[in-house]
């Protein structure tokens, strides 16, 4: 690596003086599995490195509860663990679908360093979380010296590796709201490789039954098909307010083609990943309809 200041502030109010005082030469650093790597490739080489480890007693950054606050979302603070998450009474209680989710990040030893807050930041479009969170409709606390702000996790992600967090903001929190009455839910991921590694793809889908067989409503999320994660609102239209036949759900699937724009790489072909996309979107759906009790008629 190259050489670098390393900081370790006891306050938030530290933590802002510190970006604001070296700007773009510093790097936060929750649990470090991200940003160690990236600095040992010399894909980031910052001068002053912030660790947020002397923050963990700070009220709400982490810990997880239910936050009346939010209308019943689950908050989550930004430095808990993976382990944290997926080992959360309150989690796997009103959020099985998170827990499930963090429970597929890499191996225990990952997921008891790695925080659920640096992960988002990381802005890396392969990692299990982030489309479970985008199909419940969660978002992030962004904190900075001059407030709060709260952004869907959606619009977090930008870039490759680039999120919408802006100078002087650190991540503080997550809202993840329970499952609607009556939904279903399923994190699917496709792993021709080991069981520790990224997804060649990945889908997480909440799908709410409506009268007569019909979808009230359905959010449907992708992993590792593009540059960032992806919401796939138009496969979803396609789905919303019709009868939930295997046709339709066939449909609703191929149409999540349409949306995708997966690279080239050693987990597959971008070709391979977008047949598997449509293959794995069909089969989280009809798991999410079997949770919720309404598996798909015969079309």
């Amino acid at each position: 690596m190259n050489d670098f200041q390393f900081h370790r502030p006891a306050s938030l109010a530290e933590v802002f003086d510190l970006l604001e005082s070296y700007g773009g030469d510093a790097r936060l650093m929750a649990g470090g599995t991200a940003l160690v790597q990236q600095m040992k490739q010399r894909l980031a080489q910052p001068g002053h490195v912030v660790s947020l480890g002397g923050l963990r007693q700070t009220p709400g950054l982490a810990s997880i509860d239910a936050a009346a606050d939010y209308h019943g979302a689950v908050r989550i603070g930004a430095l808990c663990t993976h382990r944290q998450v997926e080992t959360s009474p309150v989690v796997q209680r009103q959020i099985p679908l998170l827990a499930h989710a963090f429970r597929q990040v890499a191996t225990p030893r990952i997921r008891n360093m790695a925080t659920a807050g640096g992960g988002l930041v990381h802005g890396d479009p392969n990692q299990d979380p982030p489309p479970a969170l985008i199909a419940l409709g969660a978002s992030v606390i962004l904190t900075s010296a001059k407030g709060q702000r709260t952004l869907p996790v959606e619009q977090l992600f930008v870039d490759y590796f680039e999120t919408a967090v802006r100078p002087g903001e650190v991540l503080t929190g997550i809202l993840a709201p329970p499952l609607p009455p009556g939904a279903g839910a399923a994190y699917l991921k496709f792993l021709p490789r080991t069981a520790d590694d990224y997804a060649t793809v990945s889908v997480a889908v909440v799908i709410t039954p409506g009268r007569n067989n019909t979808c009230q409503d359905v959010r449907i999320a992708l992993g590792s098909v593009g540059m960032t994660p992806v919401h796939a609102t138009q496969a979803e239209s396609r789905l919303r307010g019709q009868p939930m036949t295997q046709d339709t759900l066939r449909a609703c699937a191929d149409a999540v083609a349409e949306e995708i724009d997966p690279l080239d790489d050693y987990r597959g072909s971008a070709g391979y990943k977008r047949e598997m996309a449509q293959v794995f979107t069909r089969r989280a759906l009809n798991q999410a309809l079997a949770a919720a009790g309404q598996p798909g008629r015969p079309g």
